[in-house]
């Protein structure tokens, strides 16, 4: 036993050629290692059984050259040592708050052990989208998930894929969303914010974070209902553009537009069209490609199939997917198409080379084309490949079509009742609504009435889709 330890004290003790300790009355003491090393520990019994606590290295302010880092000094030590003294005294006098401070140490060193390999166990936010969140959800149960996992994988990736799913804030998320609308994209940053609403929702689920982060996050921009719905002389003026060889669009893409307009379908239904589908003058959906899951039949008139003949292909996808690629075209296909015809801005920077086993590289596109003074090529203002499907929606309502056939044609849910004793397949409605949109569209495009006219569909090979 020593008197009480000086910094003077614990300077003279020299190393010897094995380790020693000197301690205090009480339990505090100093160990001494060969190398010259000390350290502070606490010695004390509980239940009869010997515990040894080291509190820490020794470090010796007046010794110059070195530095701190852990260390601590004879006074850091005897602060902790009556710290832990007390959770003894405590512990021996059966109070409550006792703690024995060597099995403390032990439970928080576990306790570290467990949250270190629980974070290591943690995905980052790219494995999370791409391992679980893409697989286990959005590929079985999302039909357009191809378009969210692209916005996750170009917006959220690049900004979070390297961090701790559990590390994202809410304030990461309003970043992000200003980010994305001072870039110009206020639209975009609103889909955004629902699909980190969706991934966290499913984390929760995954038990890979407790709590959503996501709570109560104001959009971008208030999106108004579209209304866009050409005229009939931007109808007329639209389809001689389609018929202009000088167009920048493939067949299939100019095609695939007058069918929408021809048939009122969505965009994505259209797009993924495929000849097992078709059967004489009927087109049936299957469940799997339609919004609300339920198989859906759309009469195609003669032009229709007329238009589906003329790509000269028998079997697979009636659009297929350009590049060599498998699979149908997109409805972004059809954006990119319309965009670089009316606003010439693909021609200059939207284009997207990739050959075939490549990763995509963006721009700039070069063609060997002069750029036109006017980019309008269609002659029209910008519009979308659904607004089509509401322009025909327009051209029903005018021919004096009922509300419940349109709704009928273009697969709207009408209800649980409706859908539960209403077993009517409407086709003969279907057949006379489509018809009449046919001749109404003739009319308009020709300038002659309801007869058919070569710039609307060559009659030649109409038959060749029919099954």
């Amino acid at each position: 036993m020593s008197d009480a330890f000086t910094d003077l004290f614990i300077r003279s003790l020299k190393p010897a050629g094995k380790e020693y300790t000197r301690r205090e009355k009480g339990g505090f003491g100093v160990r001494v290692y060969p190398t010259g090393r000390k350290t502070f520990f606490y010695l004390y019994r509980v239940d009869g059984n010997r515990r040894l606590l080291n509190l820490g290295e020794y470090y010796d302010p007046k010794r110059r050259g070195e530095t701190k880092g852990d260390r601590i000094t004879l006074h850091e030590a005897r602060d902790i040592y009556d710290s832990e003294r007390v959770k003894v005294k405590d512990l021996k006098n059966g109070r409550a708050t006792g703690q024995d401070p060597v099995i403390l140490r032990k439970q928080q060193s576990e306790q570290r052990k467990i949250a270190w390999l629980e974070r290591k166990r943690t995905p980052t936010v790219a494995d999370f989208i791409s391992k679980e969140y893409k697989e286990k959800h959005l590929k079985p149960k999302v039909k357009r998930w191809e378009e969210v996992a692209r916005s996750l994988e170009y917006d959220v990736v690049p900004a979070w894929g390297k961090r701790k799913i559990t590390d994202i804030t809410r304030r990461d998320i309003i970043v992000l969303r200003d980010k994305i609308a001072e870039r110009g994209a206020p639209v975009q940053a609103n889909r955004v914010l629902a699909y980190v609403s969706g991934m966290f929702s499913f984390a929760v689920d995954q038990h890979a974070v407790e709590e959503s982060p996501y709570s109560n996050i104001r959009r971008a921009t208030k999106e108004k209902p579209k209304e866009r719905e050409l005229s009939e002389a931007e109808i007329k003026q639209l389809w001689l553009a389609l018929d202009d060889p000088g167009l920048l669009m493939s067949k299939e893409t100019r095609t695939a537009l007058k069918l929408i307009l021809l048939t009122a379908q969505r965009p994505g239904e259209v797009v993924g069209m495929h000849f097992d589908e078709i059967d004489g003058h009927w087109w049936t959906i299957p469940g799997a490609r339609t919004k609300n899951e339920k198989i859906h039949r759309v009469y195609l008139s003669d032009t229709a199939l007329a238009l589906i003949a003329g790509l000269e292909r028998e079997k697979g996808y009636i659009f297929p997917a350009g590049r060599g690629e498998g699979g149908c075209m997109t409805v972004n296909a059809l954006s990119f198409a319309l965009r670089r015809n009316i606003k010439g801005h693909s021609v200059k920077t939207d284009k997207v080379r990739r050959r075939k086993g490549e990763a995509y590289k963006r721009g700039p596109y070069k063609t060997d084309k002069p750029l036109p003074e006017d980019p309008n090529r269609i002659g029209v203002e910008i519009f979308g490949a659904h607004d089509l499907r509401r322009t025909a929606t327009g051209l029903m309502a005018k021919e004096k079509i009922p509300f419940e056939i349109r709704e009928r044609v273009l697969n709207h849910t009408m209800g649980k009742l409706d859908d539960t004793y209403n077993r009517y397949d409407y086709d003969a409605e279907k057949q006379m609504a489509m018809e009449a949109l046919e001749r109404k569209i003739i009319s308009i495009t020709s300038g002659k009435g309801a007869g058919k006219v070569a710039s609307i569909a060559t009659a030649k090979g109409a038959g060749k889709v029919a099954r």
